[in-house]
C-alpha cells in the first residue's frame, strides 16, 4: 500500500466512524506500524489545515477523529438550524479545572477545594460529556471518582492531558502534600477498619475523613521537618 492509498484509507475509516478511532485499530486494519500511522495522520492534518479545508483531523490521546473546522462553525450551525451551545459558567470551569488537574477526583475533594457544594455542577459536566465516572475511592462510603473525557480534550483543543498548562502557583511541595494526603487517607481507612473490628459503632463521613487526612499529612510533614532540624549538628563559630 503506497502513501496516497494509505491516506485515503485512513480518511475513509475516520469519516465512516463518525467518532474517534484508536490508533492501534488503524494499525491492525492497515497492517502497518504505529509510527507510520502517526506520520500519515499528521500529514493529513497538515494538508487539511494548509488547504483551509472544512474538516480537521485531530489527535486525542491514542486516537484520531475527523471534525469540522472551527472557522466554519457559524455556517454549520446555520445549516442545521441549531443554537450555539451555552458557554460554561465560572463555577463549571472551576470544577472542570480541578478534575482535569487532580483526576481521578471525588466530588467531596472538589467541594473541599472550592468551599461550596458542587453536586449540580458535576451533574452538568456529566451531561455535557466533559467528565465521566471512573470507579470508586477505597474509603468508607465508596465515593465516585471522576475524570475528563475525550470530549474534554477535543473541546479544548488538546491532544492529551500532558498539554494542560501548568498551574500558576503549583510547586513541588503542593505535589508532596497531595501524595501525603493519599497515604494518610489509606492510613485513616485502615485505622477505621481496625476500630470497626474492635466494636466501634461511630461512622466517619467522607468529608471528615478527608479533613482528618489533610491534617494528618501536614502534622507528619511538620514532625519530619522538626526531626531533621533536631538531627543537625550545632553550628560552631570560626
Amino acid at each position: 500500500m503506497d502513501l496516497k492509498e494509505m491516506e485515503s484509507a485512513i480518511e475513509g475509516i475516520l469519516f465512516a466512524a463518525g467518532d474517534s478511532v484508536g490508533v492501534e485499530r488503524i494499525c491492525m486494519t492497515l497492517e502497518v506500524d504505529r509510527e507510520t500511522v502517526d506520520s500519515v495522520c499528521q500529514k493529513l492534518a497538515d494538508d487539511y489545515r494548509y488547504q483551509r479545508r472544512g474538516i480537521r483531523l485531530v489527535r486525542m490521546d491514542n486516537s484520531y477523529q475527523l471534525c469540522s473546522a472551527p472557522e466554519y462553525a457559524d455556517y454549520i450551525r446555520k445549516a442545521f438550524e441549531s443554537r450555539k451551545p451555552a458557554r460554561l459558567s465560572q463555577p463549571a470551569l472551576e470544577v472542570l479545572s480541578i478534575i482535569a488537574y487532580y483526576q481521578p477526583a471525588t466530588r467531596a475533594y472538589v467541594d473541599q477545594i472550592r468551599g461550596v457544594d458542587s453536586s449540580y455542577t458535576v451533574g452538568l459536566l456529566l451531561e455535557r460529556d466533559l467528565i465521566e465516572e471512573c470507579g470508586r475511592l477505597a474509603v468508607p462510603g465508596r465515593p465516585i471518582l471522576y475524570r475528563t473525557t475525550q470530549t474534554f480534550l477535543r473541546s479544548f483543543g488538546l491532544a492529551s492531558l500532558e498539554e494542560l498548562p501548568e498551574l500558576p502557583n503549583a510547586s513541588a511541595e503542593d505535589g508532596q502534600i497531595t501524595l501525603e494526603m493519599r497515604s494518610a487517607v489509606e492510613k485513616l481507612r485502615a485505622e477505621q477498619e481496625a476500630a470497626a473490628g474492635a466494636g466501634a459503632e461511630e461512622e466517619i463521613s467522607e468529608e471528615e475523613l478527608l479533613a482528618a487526612a489533610e491534617e494528618l499529612a501536614r502534622n507528619e510533614k511538620r514532625e519530619t521537618a522538626d526531626g531533621e532540624t533536631a538531627a543537625l549538628p550545632p553550628e560552631t563559630e570560626e
